[in-house]
């Protein structure tokens, strides 16, 4: 992974290069606008994950993960998630970055969580999984299909199956519900606003609008 980094008071740009979590300086930096915002929200220790989850995603979102981590093995971590889930195997590799680092990690739920972006918001170390006030958390069992000979079909259905199973006890244990309730609500797409969130178990608080921007009956 390359991002930019903006310093001293001409604030020119270094390019770095992410490798095995290692930072170092590549060229000098030619990027596009959205690279330099990822660059300065990566260097306040700030994760943005706002699209669907494949393979890309992941390996992007898990090498931020490892560079944190490398950097500063105890400073928080946040993650803002804004994402309708996608690639369970993907989804997973994330997972398991944010459970083997040491650090902390703040998730946040932005605009919707679904599917496997409600799983990483849920993986947050506890007491530290916020959601917006308006966001919508959306659960469901994975997805999949399967066509070719009957026992490639059975051997993708075994597998589905096997990752349904996994992903009920990750909801489990994050959450503090059963197996048994999460398999029974995640058997139909469940949404939930905010506050349904938290008397779920998915996140620990809700973002408070500051006092002087309430308005009446919002």
């Amino acid at each position: 992974m390359i991002y930019e980094v903006r310093q001293g008071a001409d604030c020119k740009g270094v390019t770095m290069r992410i490798t095995n979590g290692i930072a170092s300086e590549f060229s000098p930096a030619v990027t596009s606008g959205i690279s330099d915002l990822n660059a300065l929200l990566l260097r306040n220790r700030i994760i943005y994950l706002g699209t669907a989850i494949d393979d890309k995603v992941a390996n992007n979102i898990v090498a931020q993960l490892l560079f944190l981590s490398n950097e500063d093995r105890e400073a928080p971590i946040q993650m803002y998630i804004n994402s309708p889930g996608g690639q369970v195997y993907a989804g997973l590799a994330i997972y398991d970055a944010m459970q083997i680092i040491p650090n902390p990690i703040s998730t946040l739920a932005v605009g919707v969580t679904a599917s496997f972006g409600t799983v990483l918001l849920a993986a947050g170390t506890k007491g530290m999984r916020y959601a917006l006030p308006n966001a919508t958390i959306h659960m469901h069992q994975p997805l999949g299909g399967a066509q070719g000979q009957a026992t490639e079909i059975e051997i993708q259905a075994k597998e589905i199956l096997r990752l349904k199973a996994r992903l009920n006890q990750i909801l489990a244990a994050h959450t503090g519900q059963t197996v048994e309730t999460i398999q029974r609500d995640t058997e139909r797409d469940r949404y939930m606003d905010a506050h349904q969130a938290m008397e779920y178990g998915l996140v620990d608080h809700i973002m408070e609008v500051p006092a002087f921007k309430r308005l009446p009956g919002l």
